[in-house]
């Protein structure tokens, strides 16, 4: 389904306590399939209690680029009025930091590679 220049990552934050998805998961969790040469996210998904939330979460990321903290975060603030919005942001966040650290990580094994 997914090619071999995609990877798979997970970025987490705290919900809302009265959130349903926080009574559910605990966490907030958004699960990105993200192109590993471009940073274009390709799919998502994320821990929603509500299959249309989740659905418009995917139109939110998918193919936006996972290193736009900035653009990503303001559809979220503009776009989305769930009660995780914050947990959204922040959840992308972590995952962009991932991906960061795995370019990273690549990068240093190419150069001791060299």
């Amino acid at each position: 389904m997914f090619g071999d220049h995609t990877i798979y990552i997970i970025g987490e934050a705290k919900a809302p306590s009265n959130n349903p998805i926080t009574q559910q998961y605990k966490l907030f969790f958004i699960g990105l399939v993200v192109d590993r040469e471009t940073g274009k996210i390709v799919d998502a998904d994320c821990t929603t209690t509500i299959d249309l939330t989740r659905a418009f979460i995917r139109s939110l990321f998918v193919g936006q680029s996972i290193l736009d903290i900035e653009g990503v975060s303001q559809q979220i603030q503009t776009r989305y009025f769930g009660s995780s919005q914050k947990a959204l942001t922040v959840a992308f966040k972590n995952a962009s930091l991932k991906y960061q650290s795995i370019l990273s990580a690549a990068s240093s094994v190419s150069s001791k590679r060299r």
